[in-house]
């Protein structure tokens, strides 16, 4: 199975959908049709922090994440993050929260991830979280953490 690879970004724009392209951008992820999916790990791929996504697949395909994206008007701050819990036989869960505070967000997480647990009869072993912002001064700007699920595939 392939690997689930978790990436990010931040970035500013003159409107708000700018600085999410943007925040994509930096994620290496703009390039794409995201689809997002429900937040459960199958068992098999393992899960790595790249921070920048490698290539893909070909521009325009689609790509299936797990998404969490803040953004901020100039003066505001936006947070987004995304967390999981593993099981010992592999399966999981992802949680994704957006707020103004990473404090908060990473609070939000935790309780959502521990909310998840409490509904399955897994022995979970493992958890993470990961959180970026961002303050823009001038325009707005989006930060954004995705878990990107494999490679790319057709849309059509």
């Amino acid at each position: 199975m392939s690997t689930i690879r978790v990436v990010w970004g931040t970035a500013t724009g003159p409107t708000a959908l700018s600085s999410y392209d943007a925040a994509l951008a930096e994620a290496g992820v703009h390039n794409y049709n995201l689809v997002t999916l429900s937040s459960v790990i199958p068992a098999g791929p393992d899960i790595e922090v790249v921070g920048r996504a490698p290539d893909l697949g070909p521009p325009g395909e689609a790509l299936e994440v797990v998404q969490s994206s803040a953004t901020a008007a100039p003066g505001e701050r936006a947070a987004a993050g995304v967390g999981w819990a593993r099981s010992a036989d592999g399966p999981g869960i992802f949680y994704e929260v957006d707020g103004t505070s990473p404090d908060a967000v990473r609070m939000e997480i935790r309780e959502g991830l521990a909310a998840g647990r409490d509904l399955r009869d897994w022995e979970f072993v493992e958890e993470e979280v990961y959180v970026e912002s961002v303050a823009p001064e001038h325009e707005y700007a989006s930060a954004v953490v995705l878990a990107t699920y494999g490679e790319s595939r057709p849309v059509v």
